[in-house]
């Protein structure tokens, strides 16, 4: 070993044989994975792999049946939803979870309250320092709302935006609890060909923008190999390959998770270097796919 040498940044996020049963289902079976900061990390699967169970064990929704989950080196294994949130990560879900009733710009507010201690004496006065700190707490969701493209719609009610519009409109919310790691639950569901490109550049552009980690579930698997640094390939709840996208591209256990043969599809997949001409690309490119 050289002595010079600088050690490797221990990672953000660590998972280590994290375990899931429901009854006699094993959901997430012993998977592993580390991600670091900065990078783009994704996870994919067909249906029923256990991305989401995973992504409810790192964010304490649920807890795991064994395995450990750590955070900046530190154990949060069980931790509940709340104190998980506070540590810095911020997720969004497959079923949107936004407040209807409200406009855009409220619905940012509410996330962004969190970190606005108000003494109670004075939002019932309506002190001039109440006052400023709203005002303040309005311009940062504004900008929020800027920073995923859809400000001029800020006094709107949410539920009048387009599937799309509240898809960004949620991830703008995620964005106000000030995360260190978002995590995207499937964010292109239900969107068109030109609408996924705009969402890769939008992940993209926040994750510059607001210096995170991203941790992506999504089985648009063309976005996938675009988008992400590392990726993470689940089936029957097992992690069966990780590495660069061209990696797991190429892997035979990922070929015949995603077309049911390993054998038909692996010399083509070695002539496949770029998204959309492999293979895997192709048959789960649809969105038949989870």
């Amino acid at each position: 070993m050289n002595p010079t040498a600088t050690p490797a940044p221990s990672p953000l996020l660590a998972v280590e044989a994290l375990s899931r049963r429901f009854g006699g289902l094993v959901a997430v079976d012993g998977v592993s994975l580390t991600v670091h900061q900065g990078e783009i990390f994704g996870l994919l699967g067909p249906n029923g792999a256990g991305k989401t169970t995973l992504f409810n064990l790192i964010s304490g929704i649920t807890r795991p049946s064994s395995g450990s989950v750590h955070w900046k080196g530190v154990a949060i294994t069980g931790a509940p939803s709340h104190r998980v949130a506070a540590l810095g990560m911020a997720r969004t879900f497959q079923n949107l979870r936004l407040f209807s009733s409200l406009s855009c710009l409220d619905n940012v507010r509410v996330g962004l309250h969190r970190h606005s201690r108000q003494p109670k004496l004075q939002a019932l006065l309506g002190s001039r320092t109440f006052q400023q700190r709203e005002e303040n707490l309005r311009r940062q969701a504004l900008d929020l709302l800027d920073s995923v493209g859809i400000v001029e719609l800020a006094e709107r009610s949410s539920a009048s935006l387009s599937y799309g519009q509240r898809r960004r409109l949620e991830i703008a919310r995620a964005l106000a609890g000030r995360p260190e790691l978002l995590l995207l639950d499937e964010p292109a569901a239900g969107m068109n060909t030109t609408e996924k490109g705009e969402l890769t550049e939008l992940i993209r552009s926040i994750r510059r923008e607001h210096q995170l980690t991203v941790l992506i579930i999504e089985h648009h698997v063309p976005l996938m190999m675009e988008l992400c640094d590392r990726l993470a390939v689940l089936n029957f709840g097992r992690r069966i390959a990780l590495g660069t996208p061209r990696q797991v591209r190429h892997d035979p256990a990922v070929i015949e998770a995603y077309l049911g043969s390993a054998s038909q599809s692996v010399a083509g997949a070695a002539a496949a270097d770029t998204p959309g001409s492999g293979p895997v690309d192709q048959e789960a490119g649809g969105e038949g796919r989870s």
